[in-house]
């Protein structure tokens, strides 16, 4: 398993995600060979980083167990859509209610400030205690548009086992990366191998 400095796991982005952050977001949580599992959310400390490699947060922002815990719920409905849409099965009206919830939670509009100074300006407000609201609505509005969008054709899960990981397909490829591309061909491989010959 790579690891950063910090000790931390780190994966290959899949294929699609230098696009929509929310592919990344629901592939932070991985199932690895071995039965090994890896959470980049699974600790405050760790959805802090991670929201601040998106640039969704600052890296003092004092992420804490109740805001990690959110992220991990609004990631587990995202993948059940990303699931449901990959499958062409409807979706589950609670992983739909929970984005739309998301959705609302940060302003659409600049509001109107005064300085009194220089008069009146407009800015979108965001103290500190809004950041997990703002990220929450940024990564449910990626993801509705990923799943709306002429992207949403090529999403699929990783056909390597054990792998949980979600892609966007390019021509025949349907790894989210080289590692799992190898394990998959090594299991084939295998297979054929180890397959009773008739005779």
């Amino acid at each position: 398993m790579p690891e950063s400095p910090t000790g931390d796991f780190v994966a290959t982005p899949a294929p699609g995600a230098e696009d929509y952050p929310s592919l990344d977001f629901v592939n932070s949580a991985m199932a690895l060979p071995g039965g090994h599992f890896a959470d980049l959310l699974g600790t405050p400390a760790g959805a802090n980083r991670w929201l601040t490699g998106h640039g969704l947060a600052p890296a003092d922002a004092g992420i804490r167990e109740i805001c990690a815990a959110q992220l991990r719920s609004l990631r587990e409905h995202l993948r059940v859509l990303f699931a449901a849409r990959a499958d062409g099965l409807p979706a589950l009206p609670a992983a739909l209610a929970a984005v739309n919830d998301a959705l609302s939670r940060a302003p659409t509009a600049a509001l109107l400030y005064w300085d009194e100074k220089n008069g009146p300006y407009r800015a979108a407000p965001c103290p500190t205690n809004e950041i997990l609201d703002r990220a929450l609505a940024v990564l449910a509005a990626d993801a509705a548009d990923l799943l709306t969008g002429p992207d949403a054709e090529r999403l699929t899960p990783c056909g390597s086992s054990p792998c949980n990981r979600y892609l966007l397909r390019h021509g025949r490829r349907h790894w989210c990366s080289t590692r799992c591309g190898d394990r998959a061909r090594a299991a084939r491989a295998y297979a054929r191998r180890t397959r009773p010959s008739a005779g």
